[in-house]
């Protein structure tokens, strides 16, 4: 073994919507967490692989630490986040330009209990108008904790990430790979592809669509491997909001699957066959059983 190769896991952490899946989408190089404007987008601990030549980073994505645990989704979702700052060799937390609040604070004391080295990234400097307010903003941080680096980023923005690659780098123990190196992600083509399907849900109904919204896939036929057949139910809470997501005549549920179509192709490099329903199931999302049946609460 090369003793200059390092290997190690890294998790991406911090408030709902700091721009992680963004991130680690860049880094990896290809689509591995959806992304939407709505918070809480991120439901599952998801590995992002990026193999160099003398390193290789598995990248978790996590669901945003927070607060509200009223229902078995929330309560399952937030242990994903806590479960994922176990038995890593570093802890990206991100923020954005607009700074602490006190249930961000809440959610570093939650990661700085685990023991493990925390980087703090200022995402979305790219929106900050005034430059010199990010002095400030890293002189606060340092009071709030003896971060291992304090990097300003654009997640969005950055052409070049050689130089974010190497700070996370120089962090990892030496090691040889873990995964193989054309892999990319722990999640099969399946679960990427219903989350496919529910981040065009969000993008295009934002607020429209209640938040007790899953997919399940219910065919994922890949015996021709140049044209796949999908089926795929997207459930809601109620049955009024089966029109929200379906439109008149179908119009809505028409673009929805037309663009996540159309993402599969270019995430997958075949051609797709899709299907979407939108049934509901009352109170989904506070049923423990129907919630895990769901694929929550699996990692």
């Amino acid at each position: 073994m090369n003793q200059s190769h390092r290997f190690g896991f890294i998790t991406f952490a911090g408030p709902p919507n700091a721009g992680k899946s963004t991130l680690i989408n860049l880094l990896v190089g290809r689509k591995i967490s959806i992304t939407s404007r709505r918070p809480q987008t991120t439901r599952h601990r998801v590995l992002g692989i990026k193999t160099l030549p003398d390193a290789q980073l598995v990248f978790v994505d996590t669901p945003g630490l927070h607060h509200d645990e009223k229902k078995s989704l929330n309560r399952m979702i937030n242990r994903t986040a806590i479960n994922s700052l176990i038995d890593v060799d570093l802890v990206v937390f991100m923020i954005d330009h607009r700074g602490w609040t006190p249930a961000i604070v809440k959610s570093l004391r939650q990661v700085i209990s685990r023991g493990v080295p925390v980087m703090l990234a200022i995402n979305k400097i790219d929106t900050l108008k005034n430059k010199s307010r990010l002095l400030p903003l890293i002189h606060e941080s340092t009071n709030l904790h003896d971060f291992v680096e304090i990097v300003p980023i654009s997640a969005r923005k950055m052409e070049d990430t050689s130089d974010f690659l190497n700070t996370l780098i120089s962090h990892l123990p030496e090691g040889p790979p873990g995964f193989p190196a054309e892999q990319l992600s722990d999640r099969s083509d399946r679960f990427i592809a219903s989350e496919l399907v529910r981040e065009q849900t969000f993008h295009l109904l934002g607020e429209e669509l209640p938040y007790e919204s899953a997919v399940e896939v219910t065919r994922f036929d890949q015996s021709d491997p140049d044209y796949w057949k999908i089926d795929m139910v997207i459930w809601v809470d109620k049955e009024s909001q089966k029109s929200i997501v379906i439109g008149k005549q179908g119009a809505r549920l028409k673009i929805i699957g037309t663009r996540a179509r159309s993402a599969m192709e270019k995430t997958f490099g075949t051609r797709i066959y899709l299907n979407l329903w939108v049934k509901h199931r009352k109170g989904w999302a506070d049923n423990a059983s129907i919630v895990k049946s769901l694929g929550y609460g699996e990692e």
